[in-house]
């Protein structure tokens, strides 16, 4: 307080008497406990250039104008003087637990939680938005997605064909009594096993060669001729034919498959109530010209399967594998958003389609209080492509894993630690999951010691 009062003196000093009551003066004092030197240098400059002058008091507050760029280039040289701490962002995290694993008891979560949903529903009645109805809901394909589903398709072909060759270099065990699969010659020792007859064996699996369906876990669905027709009844369900859900998916988008048959419209359906519609005239439009579609793979035959013989072919043939493995995901992902896909809450069964099938099929708990109806519910891609994961082995060639040291261990997708061991790199968004950063203990000894 009395370094002020000593100022005020000084400035009312320097300027002859004159009255110090000015923004300039006020902003000087201010600033008087942090740039000491930077002030006292101002007043003199100030000062002098105020006897110069014979107008009022007014007068200051130039100086007061002038002098704002000297405290502002003061305080930003202070603030590039500090050391600020260099922070690297990443989109995913460094290390990350797998999702829960639901027991039998407990109903799937949600895609959009309820809540949301309502929420965002009294937004738009608010606002008075009327939502975009898409092309498939009132018949229509989708132009632009055609090439995608074509490409979907042939990286599901090209991963399954590159599954069966890495199986010859890149053995995988499988149990014979649960749906365990464990990447590597010869299987873990984890007591894990909960298949028939586990009690008599304390939990250990009994490991055998695995195949591509271990791998590749098959979700099969419906056809539909019409996606908007009448929906699937219990009876129908021996009769109509069953095909791969990725498959079945594409064919909506736009696949033409000779056995596989579907309704394609060309004018958008006209509503006749809520629930019933017909299908607009046709027949004034012009034949429709057909376009050059892109050819689709075969599967390969398992006696055509050939090892790749070479190192570095088996590095290619992993990393071709984890791309269409990436491409099947990311592809199916993306034509979930515009045709819908359902999946029900307490069993793995897919229905592609605006609304679930009436099929009485569902086995899951307390099937006989829904008369064995499936309860629908939008589906992500983890249930039309289950990823099965396994344990990830930090060095094949090194010690095997044991049991009491499981919380060091990381998962990965099966394909991705098939092709991780072929040689392939590791994608950045499997890395959290993998826990590559976790020390491993040597021993069970060293590991008590960590706190």
């Amino acid at each position: 307080m009395p370094s002020v009062i000593l100022l005020s003196t000084l400035v009312s000093t320097a300027f002859g008497g004159r009255s110090t009551d000015s923004p300039g003066v006020h902003k000087l004092l201010a600033n008087y406990n942090h740039n000491r030197r930077d002030v006292l240098q101002s007043i003199c400059n100030l000062a002098s250039r105020c006897r110069q002058t014979t107008c009022c008091p007014d007068s200051l507050k130039i100086g007061h104008n002038e002098l704002q760029p000297i405290f502002s280039a003061r305080v930003r040289s202070r603030l590039y003087s500090q050391k600020h701490a260099f922070v690297v962002k990443n989109e995913f995290p460094q290390n990350t637990d797998l999702p829960r694993c639901l027991p039998k008891t407990e109903k799937k979560p949600w895609k959009t939680p309820l809540i949301e949903l309502r929420r965002a529903a009294r937004e738009r009645l608010k606002q008075g938005i009327k939502s975009r109805v898409a092309p498939p809901r009132i018949g229509l394909t989708v132009k632009y997605l055609i090439p995608l589903a074509y490409e979907i398709l042939n990286a599901r072909i090209t991963l399954i064909n590159n599954l069966k060759m890495l199986l010859k270099v890149a053995p995988v065990q499988a149990c014979k009594w649960c749906n365990e699969i464990y990447v590597g010659p010869v299987g873990h020792s984890f007591r894990t096993c909960r298949g028939r007859q586990s009690n008599l064996r304390r939990g250990l699996h009994e490991w055998t060669n695995a195949v591509v369906q271990d791998i590749f876990v098959p979700v099969d669905a419906f056809h539909l001729y019409d996606r908007l027709g009448k929906r699937i009844l219990h009876a129908e369900r021996f009769s109509i034919p069953r095909l791969p859900a990725v498959v079945e998916l594409c064919i909506q988008a736009g696949i033409d498959i000779p056995e596989f048959p579907a309704k394609r419209r060309r004018k958008p359906i006209i509503h006749i109530s809520r629930k019933e519609f017909i299908d607009a005239d046709e027949s004034e439009l012009p034949d429709p010209v057909p376009e050059p579609r892109p050819p689709i793979l075969s599967e390969m035959p398992d006696s055509a399967v050939v090892a790749p013989s070479s190192k570095e072919e088996i590095v290619l043939l992993a990393e071709e594998t984890l791309q269409a493995w990436e491409t099947l995901r990311q592809g199916a992902k993306r034509l979930m958003r515009m045709y819908p896909v359902r999946v029900c809450g307490y069993c793995p069964e897919i229905h592609i389609g605006p609304s679930g099938h009436k099929a009485q099929n569902c086995g899951a708990r307390k099937h006989q209080q829904r008369n064995g109806q499936h309860g629908w519910q939008a589906a992500v891609i983890d249930d039309l492509i289950p990823p099965r994961y396994v344990w990830h082995v930090p060095d094949v060639n090194g010690p095997p894993l044991l049991s009491e040291l499981k919380n060091y261990y990381g998962q990965a997708p099966a394909v991705v630690e098939m092709c991780i061991q072929a040689g392939a790199q590791i994608p950045e968004q499997y890395k959290p999951t993998m826990r590559l950063e976790v020390g491993i203990p040597t021993s069970i000894e060293e590991a008590e010691k960590v706190v």
